[in-house]
């Protein structure tokens, strides 16, 4: 059995689409050749079985010869016990095939997304990746679970000929040759049709972002009253979706329809053939009736080629959008090798020469902002969230930039001022490593003040949490998130307005407990609440794109009338 995920999923081969797949075969080689194997026998039963029952009438029944019947009724026998073996072992390994593709696939998915982090969105919307995941990666998958009926079909295609040829060349020749010309003249669908599913995926990828988007914004557009003109945008492209869906459907309704109808002719055209060669007497009762059964079988191999050529089809349009997500690079660029700088000591300065703001080590650090604008660009540049040229931030007089972005984000954490919850228990969400115990869990609600919110929960930290948390509040999802961040304990935290959703009464419990929960690590509170000001060791005035004063929050409100004002406003709104 093979173990999923994979421990090492590989270094794909991104040059095409082609490329691609063919790397994924040589990833599992060995069970693809076990598949196509088992194929091969599976379908070789089915071919064979006419003949021998030709047999069986010639020589057993039409001669009288009881032996014989005999011989040629367990030869039959054999060969459909073998041939059931066959079916169990290559349907396992297809479906072996299938799953082992997709999760490769996945999981190159899921470690690029990891390996872009945050530039991953600036440059992909979300819903693309959530459609890779949903549905090109099973794609992907079905490229290999056809393979082993694809190569029974094929060697059993030869080996019809070959039976029928023995019986009559006339025949013989007809299939080698019309089995193929038939198969070619479905290939110019195949074209047009990836090319309409790729136009209809890119369209269904902009209305999933569209309608997520909308949703998430659904309380400001009510506010503003634009839930009118969301609504048309939103039907509209839906009935672009809906026409590119019909355009597909049509090509597609053309490739089944033809998938059914030319195999249908030939084996008239066969048959009728045949039935001439028997009245002639070219052919035996016998040879009749097994001519009969291969016409029969010759509809299975031609169809699972035209199955096999729109799997391949679909396969290679998926593998093109999984390339179109592997091949990006982070907007952050790693050090060059062999350049990436030693990494400083914990206790360490950081330091941001735009606005010559100081982080001390150990102090609570509070940081009043003239616009929202300014304190976002402030946490991107301390996070390393943008690039060098615009952030030459340094810690420990180390820049940022000379540093692994996995030593930045084990080092920095920002915490977001949109916060997020996934699906799952409240513990992982809070805990994604888990290696937190009950009590770091509960210590780390309780400093950012959110006992309430895990007391209402059925089963507490282990409640399950709907998708986003939208069952929470927006005061309730920032707690929880703060106690996501005070729970990783990295050596800085920075926190963009971490209490703006909450109340007064709510936001003074947490200014009081944040200072003990972040003892001896370098915190960044920026903020213009005159409670979360108060409870800083230093506070820090930005105007104007630099740092304009400093002091504690009781002496600038007294001697510092642009700080007062940042303040007082914030206060007021």
């Amino acid at each position: 059995m093979r173990s999923l995920p994979l421990a090492d999923p590989g270094r794909p081969n991104l040059r095409s689409p082609g490329h691609y797949l063919w790397w994924i075969a040589g990833g599992q080689r060995g069970s693809l050749l076990a598949g196509i194997c088992a194929g091969v026998v599976w379908m070789t039963g089915q071919a064979v079985a006419p003949a021998l029952l030709g047999r069986a009438i010639d020589e057993g029944v039409a001669a009288g010869n009881t032996a014989a019947l005999l011989t040629w009724t367990g030869a039959l026998l054999a060969v459909a016990v073998v041939q059931a073996v066959a079916g169990v072992v290559r349907h396992r390994f297809a479906v072996t095939n299938w799953l082992v593709a997709s999760f490769r696939t996945q999981q190159l998915v899921d470690r690029k997304v990891v390996e872009l982090g945050a530039s991953l969105a600036a440059q992909v919307p979300h819903s693309d990746v959530v459609t890779l995941a949903a549905s090109d990666t099973m794609r992907i998958g079905g490229v290999y679970d056809v393979s082993a009926r694809a190569a029974g079909a094929v060697v059993t295609f030869f080996l019809v000929a070959f039976l029928l040829l023995h019986s009559s060349v006339e025949l013989g020749l007809i299939v080698l040759i019309g089995l193929p010309l038939l198969t070619l003249a479905i290939g110019p669908l195949l074209r047009p049709l990836q090319r309409r599913q790729l136009e209809q995926r890119r369209l269904l990828g902009e209305l999933t972002t569209l309608g997520s988007d909308t949703v998430a914004g659904l309380r400001v557009l009510r506010g503003v009253g634009g839930e009118a003109t969301f609504l048309r945008r939103f039907r509209d492209h839906s009935q672009r979706v809906r026409a590119a869906g019909v355009h597909v459907a049509q090509v597609q309704s053309v490739l089944d329809a033809a998938q059914v109808l030319l195999p249908g002719i030939f084996i008239v055209i066969v048959t009728w053939l045949g039935a001439r060669l028997a009245v002639e007497g070219t052919l035996s009762i016998g040879q009749l009736v097994a001519f009969y059964g291969y016409a029969a079988f010759l509809v299975t191999p031609l169809r699972t080629a035209t199955e096999a050529a729109e799997k391949v089809s679909n396969g290679l349009v998926s593998a093109g959008r999984v390339l179109a997500v592997l091949r990006l690079r982070p907007l952050l660029p790693e050090p060059a090798t062999g350049e990436a700088a030693d990494e400083p000591g914990p206790q360490v300065d950081l330091v941001d020469p735009t606005t010559a703001l100081v982080v001390r080590p150990g102090r609570l650090l509070g940081v009043a902002c003239s616009t929202p604008a300014e304190s976002a660009a402030l946490a991107d540049r301390l996070g390393r969230y943008v690039d060098a040229d615009q952030a030459p931030v340094t810690l420990g007089g180390v820049g940022l930039a000379d540093l692994p972005l996995v030593t930045v984000r084990s080092r920095i954490l920002v915490g977001d001022k949109d916060p997020r919850l996934f699906t799952g228990p409240l513990r992982r969400e809070l805990d994604p490593a888990g290696r937190a115990s009950d009590a770091a869990l509960l210590a780390a609600v309780a400093a950012a003040a959110a006992e309430d919110v895990i007391d209402a929960l059925d089963g507490g930290l282990d409640a399950a949490v709907e998708e986003r948390g939208r069952s929470f509040s927006g005061g309730q999802r920032q707690r929880l998130v703060l106690a996501r961040a005070l729970l990783a304990d990295p050596d800085v935290l920075v926190l963009d307005e971490p209490t703006s959703a909450v109340d007064a009464h709510t936001e003074a419990r947490i200014a009081e407990r944040l200072r003990a929960a972040r003892s001896g690590r370098s915190t960044v509170v920026m903020t213009t609440s005159p409670l979360l000001l108060q409870a800083c060791d230093d506070v820090a005035l930005v105007t104007g794109g630099r740092v304009g004063a400093t002091g504690t929050h009781r002496t600038l409100m007294h001697t510092d009338p642009a700080y007062r004002a940042v303040v007082t406003r914030g206060e007021d709104e």
